[in-house]
């Protein structure tokens, strides 16, 4: 009641915005700009908070998201003047410590896993395999790089030079905007963008966060013990909060696994 009442200060709220898996445009229960852009336009708007607390626990994905998250999280902490506190669990890795890098501070757990700032592009080659079982490919393009990277044909060396380009620019785009948003924090004898990974202490000393700490008692600290949590998160599936599984998202259960799997989570 005290908020309602005029000229009476009413305690401090951090608004608590969960960011927890795969970033990819597509796919249930993955992060994207369209279903979390609501998300954190309702945690910056309500209520004037103290803060933004980031709670992020994801292995990365698709740059484009990461990139469009990140610009709206900036965004919004530039309209509505309020601070923002990103605190890594398990790992904030490639577009993972994309998002968490948006934030004023980063924070994370002394086993939190933190990095992978690079750019990767993985495919197969299956053309051996079809002409051993006498299977004949046909494809007609109009345009020579139209079936480009094709998998079912060999690799073609100029194929994996135009990858190797936008890969390269895409890469380029990370590393500016972790100098950018780390800018006198991040060591400079050192390079950073190996896509190599580190615990938290290590991320420490190296610039890539602000230290080891957790959401709650950080933000007591910083606001008081009177300061109050409100929850912000994308919702899951109805079948989902039942524990109930669709064959069709099985893809992308294995998909997300699997690259939780890569930092041995």
């Amino acid at each position: 009641m005290k908020r309602w009442i005029p000229f009476l200060k009413s305690d401090p709220v951090v608004a608590i915005v969960r960011m927890s898996g795969m970033i990819s445009a597509s796919g249930r229960g993955t992060l994207n700009d369209d279903t979390l852009g609501p998300v954190l336009e309702k945690a910056f708007s309500r209520g004037k908070p103290a803060a933004v607390a980031l709670q992020i626990n994801s292995p990365g994905g698709s740059p484009v998201q990461s990139s469009l998250i990140g610009a709206r999280i900036r965004r919004l902490a530039a309209e509505k003047e309020i601070p923002v506190y990103a605190f890594v669990e398990d790992v904030a890795a490639s577009g993972g410590y994309w998002l968490a890098a948006a934030a004023d501070e980063i924070y994370a757990d002394e086993s939190s896993v933190l990095g992978s700032i690079g750019v990767i592009s993985a495919t197969f080659g299956v053309h051996q395999f079809i002409e051993r079982h006498g299977v004949e490919r046909r494809v007609y393009t109009a345009g020579k790089s139209k079936s480009m990277l094709d998998p079912f044909r060999p690799e073609n060396p100029e194929d994996v030079a135009r990858l190797k380009t936008l890969l390269d620019g895409i890469h380029d785009s990370f590393k500016a905007h972790v100098a950018r948003r780390r800018e006198g924090k991040i060591v400079k004898d050192r390079d950073l963008f190996t896509g190599e990974i580190w615990l938290a202490e290590q991320a420490t000393e190296l610039g890539l966060i602000d230290g080891v700490g957790h959401l709650r008692p950080m933000m007591k600290e910083r606001f008081g013990d009177k300061v109050s949590f409100r929850r912000y998160g994308v919702k899951r599936p109805w079948l989902s909060r039942f524990g109930a599984q669709v064959f069709g998202h099985l893809a992308d259960d294995i998909e997300e696994r699997a690259a939780f799997a890569r930092f041995g989570l």
